[in-house]
């Protein structure tokens, strides 16, 4: 995963993408430079960025560098900038919250059945098990972590979609798993994970 994080970030850094931003930079407004900042780089970084979950913060830190440095870029600040009020004042979560925020909206779409079929294989409900009907959570439609072989219980299976989804929001608040709040989940994940980022 290495080697895919690097070659994601040297990508970013390329000539077409930062560095042709970076001489962009006197000759276009900071409204331009944002929405060019949007479509050239941080979809880069966040495209199947879900795979990249519970990987090492050192593995993951040249996506967060590129991060900082598009948000430097947008905001017109020294390099040397400290780069949390920038984030801030963006309103753009930091990386590693940025996959959750990915598994989280994945999350959604597996519960309304609003994915493609082999998303919604990975994950099993409670009350889609008939010995589980009965329980308390089966009401609630809670996703049942489920360890399949002897891979299940390693490092490398703790970051399968089918695992790390389920735990994530078991530790989420009540409102970033209800079902009840269908189209307001995506909003109350990022409110969530911005808050946790920035004010623990």
């Amino acid at each position: 995963m290495k080697r895919q994080v690097n070659k994601v970030a040297s990508i970013c850094y390329s000539y077409y993408r930062l560095r042709r931003l970076l001489q962009l930079r006197g000759c276009v407004r900071q409204n331009v430079m944002l929405r060019l900042v949007t479509s050239l780089i941080l979809t880069c970084i966040d495209s199947c960025n879900s795979v990249l979950i519970n990987l090492p913060a050192s593995t993951v830190a040249p996506l967060q560098h590129v991060q900082n440095t598009a948000a430097r870029l947008v905001l017109g600040l020294d390099r040397r900038a400290h780069i949390t009020p920038a984030l801030k004042k963006l309103h753009w979560l930091p990386f590693r919250q940025r996959i959750t925020f990915k598994v989280a909206t994945l999350m959604h779409s597996v519960f309304h059945q609003n994915c493609p079929p082999y998303l919604r294989d990975l994950v099993e409900f409670v009350n889609d098990d008939p010995t589980k009907r009965r329980l308390r959570s089966a009401t609630t439609r809670t996703a049942a972590t489920v360890y399949t072989g002897n891979w299940a219980r390693t490092k490398l299976g703790d970051r399968a979609f089918s695992l790390c989804s389920t735990v994530h929001l078991e530790q989420s608040p009540t409102a970033l798993t209800s079902h009840r709040l269908s189209s307001s989940i995506p909003k109350a994940a990022k409110t969530y994970l911005f808050e946790k980022a920035f004010n623990s």
